[in-house]
């Protein structure tokens, strides 16, 4: 294997620490979407795009934002 994939790896890996991160740290009353967590990845100069984000929170076993919602 090349450069390109061991680096493809390691990032891939990075971007699913700071989804779980992200996700950890969240509002439980207002949790972050796919793509506010894509918008939070981007800025952090990690260009990610929503259905990745997804595909990953997927493999993770992070339910979609809806179900991780907390009320009242």
């Amino acid at each position: 294997m090349g450069q390109d994939s061991l680096g493809g790896d390691i990032s891939s890996e990075k971007i699913r620490n700071r989804i779980q991160e992200l996700v950890d740290n969240e509002n439980a009353k207002k949790p972050l979407s796919d793509q506010k967590l894509s918008d939070i990845l981007s800025r952090e100069d990690l260009k990610v795009a929503r259905r990745t984000v997804a595909k990953y929170r997927e493999q993770m076993k992070i339910l979609p934002a809806r179900l991780r919602q907390k009320y009242d």
